[in-house]
């Protein structure tokens, strides 16, 4: 007697179906794995084995098999405890083929038989949605996440007993996730750390954020230290405007891919700040299991970088191609994984190693060696993808101590242009997720209109900073997104020559 009972794993951003075929065989009583199982799921032996007579069934004294198909995908982690263990039952005769027909399970077995939670939940539901399965069951505590999914029908399980219970129609499970768990990342006012109304002064910094988030564009924050560099950054993070339901699920995905969240949705945009010494892997993506790394769990937010020049050379560089291509392409001997990696950057640096070049009150002491080594760890190609560049000089030290305006009048008030802006760039370009910063060169000439003395003042620009193609474009994006902040059809030399003022000269 052959069973089969259909499961899933997590595969990069997409997932695999795996059948979990059992055999039995007169023999020495053995239970053997096969199928590119590595040791995680070997020692499911022994999990499956306990839950199964814990649980009030008996395990077969006999020769089991299980294959795990394709035998030429490499399965990993503890997703198959469920499926496996269902496949002795059936072979045992204690369950019917006919009771698991049609459905996927997936989950991790704990000695007693209770179902713990997995990893990556949305891509196996999302793979058997693909294929045709119309119930999925799952752990209690992924239903939340699961429920992300629509159209196909979803079952929290507990323990193993329930499961049978109820595919034997003597029981009921749950199968709505609106009591089972909170979603993460929320706050009472969504305001959770600084806001434009903590920040005293740097008046042009904020205007120059201001336009940044309306238009998705990367933005790079120069000045000494203590000139409110990283409160602008997280001040920025809660600008971004709420996700909409497509986003919540790439964004809860990638979480859940990583393990940050296996339960709840994410309900705020990542604003993610990977220390300097972080390696390229764990930034990029990567490893031996080809995980995302930092730029994807940025995906739909921000991703900040402060002070860049120390982060190294080779993890600057690798930045470069998700810059442009919004995603992150990894590729390894056995796989290639393509992850989203649709981030705005936020980066911070120094004038110098002192940070004190060009402040009036403190003198610098570095070597013009030594700045022009600093400064050149950007290199002009990542540079070139930076759409602004902003410098801020440090407040006196006067203006620190007066009072904060009781309401939160100017971060409101920005926030609401912003979501406005945004609104209208969708509506322009007849699709979420897409802003000013998104479009091509041919998109920027077909689409956007400049007023013929804004042109001239590009050309003129263009020949004396000696901009690049790709700078030549990205300014008139920028000018594009501060004519929406105007509520302008068309760009006018004065917002042409605004976005000019954010061009590192």
């Amino acid at each position: 007697m052959i069973a089969k009972i259909h499961s899933a794993i997590p595969y990069g951003f997409d997932g695999r179906l795996v059948e979990v075929e059992g055999d039995t065989n007169r023999g020495l009583p053995a239970f053997n794995i096969v199928g590119m199982a590595n040791k995680t799921i070997n020692e499911s032996k022994e999990r499956v084995r306990s839950a199964i007579t814990n649980s009030g069934f008996s395990f077969p004294d006999k020769k089991v098999t299980i294959n795990l198909a394709p035998a030429d995908l490499e399965k990993d982690g503890s997703y198959l405890d469920l499926p496996i263990a269902l496949s002795v039952l059936v072979l045992s005769k204690q369950l019917l083929q006919i009771d698991v027909d049609n459905k996927l399970f997936v989950g991790e077995l704990s000695l007693n038989g209770e179902l713990r939670p997995i990893r990556g939940i949305i891509n196996i539901v999302e793979a058997a949605k693909e294929a045709g399965i119309k119930e999925v069951y799952l752990p209690l505590k992924n239903l939340t996440q699961a429920t992300l999914v629509e159209r196909i029908k979803i079952y929290g399980v507990k323990t193993l007993k329930d499961l049978f219970l109820t595919l034997k129609e003597q029981g009921n499970l749950c199968i709505s996730g609106s009591d089972v768990s909170t979603p993460m990342n929320t706050s009472p006012l969504g305001l959770a750390g600084p806001i434009l109304d903590h920040i005293r002064g740097q008046e042009t910094a904020k205007r120059a954020m201001e336009i940044a988030v309306a238009g998705h564009h990367n933005i790079l924050i120069s000045g000494p230290p203590g000139a409110g560099k990283t409160l602008l950054a997280k001040a920025a993070a809660n600008l971004l405007p709420e996700l909409t339901d497509k986003e919540k699920v790439d964004i809860t995905k990638l979480c859940s891919i990583v393990g940050l969240s296996t339960g709840e949705i994410v309900t705020k945009r990542p604003f993610r700040s990977p220390h300097h010494t972080a390696s390229a892997t764990s930034i990029i993506g990567g490893g031996a299991k080809a995980l995302p790394g930092e730029i994807s769990l940025a995906h739909k937010g921000v991703l900040f970088l402060d002070e860049i020049p120390e982060f190294p050379r080779s993890v600057l560089e690798a930045l470069r191609q998700p810059l442009e291509d919004k995603e992150i392409s990894i590729s390894r001997a056995n796989r290639k994984i393509t992850y989203p990696a649709d981030f705005m950057l936020i980066a911070t640096m120094n004038p110098c190693p002192c940070g004190y070049l060009g402040d009036p009150t403190h003198e610098c002491k570095c070597t013009e060696t030594q700045i022009q080594n600093y400064q050149k760890k950007l290199s002009g190609p990542l540079f070139d993808r930076i759409d602004m560049y902003v410098s801020v000089e440090k407040v006196e030290n006067t203006d620190l101590m007066k009072a904060l305006p009781d309401k939160n009048t100017e971060h409101t008030a920005v926030k609401n242009t912003i979501t406005d802006v945004i609104k209208t760039q969708h509506e322009r370009y007849g699709q979420d997720g897409v802003y000013n910063s998104s479009l091509s060169s041919f998109e920027v000439s077909k689409r956007l209109r400049l007023e013929k003395e804004a042109e001239g003042l590009l050309a003129a620009a263009s020949e004396r900073l000696n901009l690049s193609t790709r700078s030549y474009f990205k300014t008139i994006k920028v000018a594009r997104t501060i004519a929406d902040l105007d509520k302008s059809d068309i760009i006018r030399q004065k917002h042409l020559a605004e976005a000019l003022t954010f061009r590192k000269r």
